[in-house]
C-alpha cells in the first residue's frame, strides 16, 4: 500500500514560554582556564623527549614536529578537557544518579559508564536505540539536566570525525560536495522539514518581539520576515537577491511588498515548494526562484541582497571569495543583509562537542559559523562598512524550541515515514540547540553591511536603527 499523501501542517504546537526556562544554568571547563602556551610547549618539548629518548640528532627534530604535532595537540586536548575545572562552581544541580536521567539497555556500556557518559558516546547509542530516556523524562528536561550524567570530552568517534572528515571537508568545499551534502540534507523531503518548522517552511531564527507572552512559531518567523524588510529599507520595485532563499518564504514576502526577487538554493524541493507559493501569492511574476550553486549566480545588480543562514556553508577558506562575489553583484547604494550563526570566543568543552556533532549530523559543511569579530573582519576586508550588528541568539533559542515542540507533537510522523533514527536525532539536536544558543555557547547575528564609499548615503540609517 502506498504511503498517504503529505498533507503540510497548518500551524504549530502550543507554547507556555517566550523561550525555555533555564531549571539549572551550569558552566564547564573551557577556554578561561585553558592555557595555549601551555599546549604550544607541549607540542614542541613532545618531539624533543622523543629525540633525546632515542638519542637521536636534532636534525631529526623539524621532522619529528610534523608528524607529532597533530597527535600532540589531540592528546593534550584529550586530557585537559578530562581534568580540566570548570569556569565557575556547579551549584544547584539536583545530585542524582544517572539511571534517573537514561535507561542505558546496553550491558557492556552500563558496566562501562556507571556514572558519567561522554556525550558523544550518549548521542551514539541513544541513535542506535542503545539508551532510552528515562520514563517520565523527555529530551529538554534530561539535557537541562545533562552535567549530572554526561561528561564532555573528546572519544575516538569525535577524533575520527574531525580527523576524517571535518578538515578535508573546510579545506576543500567544491561545488560537487556542497551540492551533494545539501541536497542529501534539504531534499531528504519536505514532510519532513514541516514537521517541525511549520506552516511558514522557514529554516532560520525567527524574532520575539513581546516578552508578555509567547508568541507562536508563525508569530516569530513573520516578525524576522518585517524586520528584514525594515532593515534593508525594501521599496517598491526593488531589485532583490535572496541568497540560500530555502523554502522561498522570504523571497515570495519581499514580492508581495513590491520587489522583483531572484532566489537561490540548491534544493530541487525547495524550489519547486518556493515556486508554488509564489502562484499561490499572486506573484509568480516578481519571483524567480533559481537551482544553482551560488558561485553560478549570474552577474547582475540588485538594489537588495539578503542572506539569511546560508553563508556558514560557504566555509571559512570560501568565505572571502564569497563576500567579494556579493559586492560586484550589490549596487554601489544597495544595502547586503546577513544573518549568521556564530560561535561565543571563550569557549567551553561542550560547545566543541555540540559544534562536532552539529558538523556530524545536521549540518555537515557549514564550518563558517564564528565568533563576530571574524565576520565583521571577512565583511571590511571585501570593501563593506558595517550599519549595525544585533546578536539574536535567545530569538533563536525560542525558535528551536518551538521547532522541538512541533517535531515531538509529529513523532509518530516521523518514526512511520522515516524511523525512529532520524527521528531521535533531529529530537536531540532541536532541544540540544536551543539550550546552547539560550546559554551564549552559539548564537546568531544580524548584519546590515553597504560598500563602504565616501559617497554612500549613511544617514539614512539615523532614524531608521531597526533592532531586533
Amino acid at each position: 500500500m502506498a504511503p498517504p499523501a503529505f498533507v503540510p501542517v497548518t500551524s504549530s504546537a502550543p507554547c507556555k514560554h517566550v523561550i525555555p526556562p533555564t531549571p539549572v544554568p551550569v558552566d564547564g571547563a573551557g577556554s578561561l582556564s585553558f592555557s595555549n602556551y601551555k599546549l604550544l610547549a607541549t607540542i614542541l618539548l613532545v618531539p624533543l623527549t622523543i629525540l633525546l629518548a632515542a638519542g637521536a640528532s636534532l636534525a631529526w627534530y623539524p621532522l619529528v614536529l610534523l608528524f607529532s604535532a597533530l597527535p600532540s595537540f589531540a592528546a593534550y586536548n584529550l586530557y585537559y578537557a578530562t581534568v580540566a575545572l570548570p569556569v565557575r562552581a556547579q551549584t544547584g544541580l539536583p545530585g542524582k544518579p544517572l539511571d534517573a536521567y537514561l535507561t542505558v539497555k546496553d550491558k557492556e556500556l552500563a558496566a562501562k559508564f556507571p556514572k558519567k557518559i561522554p556525550m558523544e558516546t550518549f548521542c551514539e547509542a541513544y541513535f542506535d536505540e542503545k539508551i532510552d530516556l528515562a520514563k517520565g523524562r523527555d529530551m529538554m528536561d534530561v539535557l537541562e539536566h545533562r552535567y549530572e550524567w554526561a561528561s564532555f570530552v573528546f572519544t575516538w568517534g569525535n577524533a575520527k570525525f574531525f580527523l576524517t572528515q571535518w578538515i578535508p571537508e573546510t579545506l576543500w568545499h567544491s561545488k560537487k560536495q556542497d551540492e551533494d551534502q545539501v541536497r542529501e540534507h534539504y531534499d531528504r523531503g519536505d514532510d519532513f522539514y514541516n514537521w517541525f518548522l511549520g506552516p511558514r517552511m522557514i529554516y532560520t531564527s525567527g524574532i520575539i518581539t513581546d516578552t508578555s507572552k509567547p508568541e507562536t512559531l508563525e508569530q516569530l518567523q513573520d516578525n524576522k520576515l518585517k524586520l528584514v524588510a525594515d532593515k534593508i529599507n525594501l521599496k517598491k520595485g526593488d531589485r532583490m537577491l535572496d541568497i540560500g532563499c530555502g523554502w522561498g518564504t522570504l523571497s515570495v514576502h519581499a514580492a508581495k511588498l513590491g520587489a522583483k526577487v531572484t532566489g537561490v538554493t540548491l534544493g530541487r524541493n525547495q524550489t519547486a515548494w518556493g515556486m508554488n507559493k509564489a502562484a499561490e501569492a499572486g506573484v509568480a511574476d516578481r519571483v524567480n526562484i533559481l537551482c544553482m550553486d551560488y558561485r553560478d549566480i549570474p552577474k547582475q545588480k540588485f538594489d537588495k541582497i539578503t542572506c539569511l543562514e546560508m553563508a556558514e556553508h560557504v566555509g571559512v577558506r570560501k568565505f572571502q571569495e564569497f563576500m567579494i562575489q556579493v559586492r560586484e553583484l550589490l549596487e554601489d547604494d544597495g544595502i547586503f543583509f546577513l544573518q549568521i550563526a556564530g560561535l561565543r570566543r571563550a569557549w567551553q568543552y561542550e560547545d566543541l562537542i555540540w559544534g562536532l556533532f552539529m558538523a556530524k549530523y545536521v549540518f555537515p559543511g557549514a564550518d563558517a559559523s564564528a565568533p563576530l569579530n571574524w565576520v565583521i573582519e571577512q565583511a571590511e576586508r571585501a570593501g563593506f562598512e558595517v550599519a549595525h550588528v544585533d546578536t539574536i541568539g535567545v530569538h533563536y533559542s525560542a525558535t528551536l524550541y518551538r521547532w522541538y515542540l512541533n517535531w515531538i507533537q509529529n513523532k509518530d510522523k516521523v518514526v512511520a515515514t522515516y524511523g525512529t533514527r532520524w527521528y531521535r536525532v533531529w529530537e536531540l539536536f532541536l532541544a540540544w540547540s536551543s539550550i546552547i544558543a539560550r546559554q551564549g555557547s552559539a548564537t546568531c547575528y544580524q548584519l546590515v553591511l553597504h560598500k563602504n564609499f565616501n559617497a554612500y548615503d549613511r544617514p539614512q540609517f539615523i532614524n531608521r536603527r531597526t533592532k531586533a
